[in-house]
């Protein structure tokens, strides 16, 4: 005998079984139409188009498409469920066609499926299950964002004053679906020692400026700040590239050095700048404070169902564009980052599958 409750079952389940399978589909779409970084209106249209026939209502700003759900209600707290859709170029190392988005076995091989194709489409078939649904505890906007790759201006940062306010996002980055609840961010510096040039036979020039920089870095290279993350671990600083001289007889006027720094959520990227001075004789100037260290309270809802789930958490080293987000957030997606921007990248069928089912059911678990 089929009870309401066992009917009820069989409902959602195949809800979920047509939503994976569009989910896939929607996937190779998107694998097949080109969407470098500043060049994604093509997929932009397919993903409006996409919710569009499935009774959302879509905006679009530039190459971003969001929306919020049907029953928006600003007295309560919004969840941001954010991925991208623009991809890097494919590597001289491919060796199939990275816009075919062919099916072999159990992997579908294309450009973007796994960073962060399968996410997005996870994400998206998650917020159409919860779009027309009443009472639900949380609101929820959905951001498919241009520009990830190049952490660029006209993609999740520019949105944030555009989406109404968000108190936390989900951002879809492949991690085999545990939960990054800690991300480190990034600053790049430029070093620069200046000294006396002369000429190498002479008497020893005490402004050569490759040994007046030896002292900073040094310092550089060994330095421990000592606030050490749970999640993430030390600050780690890497002197990456150095340059000086163009001739073995001269002594050069300047030596430059980059730095190369991971800064965890202990620290600001301002706090940082402001320690690496305190501590050099030399100027080091970040490029950039933009790119900053992002977390979640271990105890927020989203983890404790992600942890339900059997997930489990972790602290990231890789970027994405949490490092622009203003809010707590957490990085959850189906796929591996060690494919991402390989050669003839690939996501399973089956991740895709289980992203979708997952989404679902880790939102279920707090709404």
């Amino acid at each position: 005998m089929i009870t309401l409750q066992t009917f009820g079952l069989y409902k959602l389940r195949d809800m979920i079984e047509k939503l994976q399978k569009q989910a896939l589909e929607l996937l190779q779409s998107l694998i097949q139409t080109q969407s470098f970084s500043k060049e994604e209106e093509p997929t932009a249209e397919i993903l409006a188009n996409w919710l569009t026939d499935r009774g959302v209502e879509v905006k679009r700003d530039l190459n971003n498409v969001w929306a919020t759900n049907q029953y928006f209600d600003e007295s309560k707290p919004t969840i941001l469920l954010n991925s991208h859709h623009d991809t890097v170029k494919p590597n001289q190392a491919y060796t199939r066609d990275p816009f075919e988005a062919k099916i072999e076995g159990d992997k579908l091989y294309g450009l973007g499926s796994n960073d962060a194709g399968g996410c997005l489409v996870g994400l998206m078939s998650a917020f159409v299950y919860f779009y027309p649904q009443k009472d639900l505890k949380y609101n929820f906007v959905l951001a498919a964002t241009a520009e990830e790759e190049i952490s660029g201006e006209n993609g999740i940062a520019y949105m944030q004053d555009i989406m109404p306010r968000i108190d936390v996002a989900i951002v879809g980055e492949p991690t085999l679906l545990d939960l990054a609840i800690a991300e480190k961010g990034l600053v790049v510096f430029d070093g620069k020692v200046t000294g006396t040039p002369g000429h190498a036979a002479h008497i020893p020039n005490h402004q050569n400026p490759i040994f007046k920089a030896l002292k900073d870095l040094e310092w550089i290279n060994s330095y421990k700040f000592p606030k050490v993350s749970p999640f993430l671990g030390e600050v780690k600083m890497t002197v990456s590239q150095i340059n000086a001289g163009n001739q073995h007889n001269v002594v050069p006027s300047e030596l430059t050095f980059v730095v190369d720094c991971r800064v965890t959520d202990q620290y600001t990227n301002a706090e940082i700048a402001e320690i690496i001075a305190e501590n050099t004789e030399c100027d080091v100037i970040p490029r950039s404070l933009r790119l900053n260290s992002s977390s979640i309270d271990p105890n927020h809802d989203i983890v404790k169902s992600g942890v339900a789930l059997g997930k489990k958490t972790y602290g990231s080293p890789t970027l994405s564009d949490q490092c622009r987000l203003t809010c707590q957030s957490v990085k959850i997606g189906p796929g591996d980052s060690l494919r991402s921007h390989s050669a003839d990248e690939f996501i399973y069928v089956q991740e895709v599958y289980d992203g979708v089912a997952f989404y679902v059911e880790l939102l279920k678990g707090i709404v």
